[in-house]
């Protein structure tokens, strides 16, 4: 991983419990954010070499690698890793820190 960059901002809607979405997987859901953001960018999802995934409250279903499952769920490659933060509120600045911090940087 050479350049790390945040190339748009793309983000689901906000739903309740048994809201509208409730029936929606998580990974679904946040594919739709990964196809968005592809379009927005004109990015070839091979380019991609990590996704970093911020989900707050991981509770049944998105209790797992949501980051990952996403990556799969967009049927992007299989070769892109992803990983899942937690941190409540400020989960898209944990994101910025991992991301500056990995050992791959």
């Amino acid at each position: 991983m050479r350049d790390v960059v945040i190339a748009a901002a793309v983000r689901t809607p906000v739903g309740k419990r048994n809201g509208g979405l409730s029936q929606m997987h998580a990974a679904d859901l946040s594919a739709i954010v990964l196809t968005e953001l592809a379009r927005r960018t004109n990015l070839d999802p091979r380019v991609v070499d990590d996704v970093i995934w911020g989900c707050v409250s991981q509770v049944g279903d998105q209790s797992s690698n949501i980051g990952r499952y996403s990556v799969l769920a967009a049927e992007w490659p299989e070769t892109i890793p992803g990983t899942t933060i937690n941190r409540a509120v400020p989960a898209n600045c944990a994101s910025r820190r991992w991301r500056d911090t990995s050992p791959a940087r």
